[in-house]
């Protein structure tokens, strides 16, 4: 027979080994409404059944349904499939897929807004990522007359990608050898990149997995690491270091500042160069090879480029600043705004209680109710009547 709500909460019970009455005290219900819930005169609402969830640390679609948490199938994008720590990507996603379980339970799950069309009419790859990267920018652009995504540092470009295209974008540690996580399904888009010190490579990394989310490539986890143009022979993969290369340097604005720094001759001095791996914030090697591919420079001049580091690029463009804002920026933490504000909003409104949310920041529950709400109880104390029969409310 088909166990339903009430047995698995009864499973709860005799896991937790105490008493029907000690149990409804725990979970802030009276004895009455949990023996009338146990006996199906009484329906559990949502905030119930959240309550009793935490308590036996099980998760609310496990209570109506059976299901264990989902743990998401990893499809390897590496230069080393068996690259260490790899293993451990998929506790990481569950993370997150608790969080949207949570939410789409509660019928909260943030809307997610239509993406440019991927150009399967042009046969090439890359040519497939150049044109979605120019509608992402297209998209991505705001009012202003002359912008291009140079023009936004990485923590403003996350933002930008999260309200344009409904990606939930997370700075997050991940294990040694995986730079970044990619994951769509018709419910949630998601990007994982590690924090570094290597600030460039993250904005890179960033690009090239939100190039697998417009792309529709990510319809199951995909693990990367060592991002960067031209190690990949994946198809897929190398149309999105297209799509990241086209994003963040445009063919037409690169050609421009090109112009406006080079010599009577063709080339750029050390100084010029360097002004152009500032504004369009990329690395130096991944400009010389966007240069040499758009044959504004050589071999020989591309091969001097990239023995330049970003830093020092930096310090010759006077932009020391914008070198160390950027790097104690890549190496924070970053959690995605969306899914955040809409659990807390769940639990400010009642619907649940705050595990969801401490379990997807990583915080102590009752820690994370002291900085919240530090003057309230987190549960109210249960009234004797009925008032909350009229919530949403699951049979058992």
């Amino acid at each position: 027979m088909d166990e339903t709500v009430i047995d698995r909460v009864r499973r709860v019970m005799e896991a937790a080994s105490m008493s029907q009455a000690a149990f409804a005290e725990k979970v802030g219900l009276t004895p009455d409404k949990l023996s009338k819930s146990l006996k199906g005169v009484r329906r559990f609402t949502s905030l119930d059944l959240a309550l009793i969830a935490e308590a036996g640390g099980r998760t609310v679609d496990w209570l109506l349904t059976g299901r264990e948490p989902s743990r998401p199938s990893l499809a390897a994008r590496t230069a080393d499939a068996t690259a260490p720590g790899r293993e451990h990507v998929g506790d990481i996603a569950s993370r997150f897929t608790a969080a949207y379980e949570v939410l789409e339970l509660l019928g909260r799950l943030p809307k997610l807004p239509p993406l440019p069309t991927v150009r399967t009419d042009l046969a090439r790859y890359v040519d497939q990522g150049e044109k979605l990267a120019h509608d992402a920018a297209a998209s991505l652009k705001p009012t202003d007359a002359h912008w291009t995504v140079a023009d936004l540092e990485t923590d403003a470009l996350i933002t930008r990608c999260s309200e344009t295209f409904g990606v939930d974008i997370a700075v997050t540690q991940l294990p040694d050898g995986v730079d970044g996580l990619a994951w769509h399904t018709d419910t949630f888009r998601l990007v994982l990149i590690k924090p570094t010190e290597i600030w460039t490579r993250q904005r890179f990394t960033l690009a090239h997995e939100l190039g697998h989310i417009l792309a529709r490539d990510a319809q199951e986890p995909v693990v990367e690491s060592d991002v960067a143009p031209g190690r990949q022979k994946d198809l897929t993969e190398v149309r999105a270091n297209v799509f990241a290369s086209n994003l963040l340097m445009p063919a037409p604005e690169v050609t421009h500042r090109f112009q406006q720094l080079a010599d009577s001759q063709g080339g750029l001095s050390d100084e010029a160069f360097s002004a152009l791996v500032v504004g369009f914030k990329v690395s130096p090697s991944a400009l010389a090879a966007r240069l040499s591919q758009l044959g504004l420079i050589g071999a020989e001049s591309a091969q001097h480029y990239r023995g330049l580091t970003t830093q020092i690029c930096h310090l010759l463009a006077g932009a020391t600043d914008a070198f160390q804002r950027q790097l104690a920026w890549a190496a924070a933490g970053r959690f995605p705004v969306r899914v955040v504000s809409a659990l807390y909003r769940c639990y400010a409104d009642g619907e649940t209680t705050l595990r969801p949310l401490a379990a997807l920041l990583r915080r102590d529950v009752d820690e994370l109710h002291d900085i919240l709400d530090p003057t309230q109880p987190e549960v109210p104390e249960p009234t004797s009547g009925e008032a909350e029969e009229g919530d949403l409310v699951f049979q058992p």
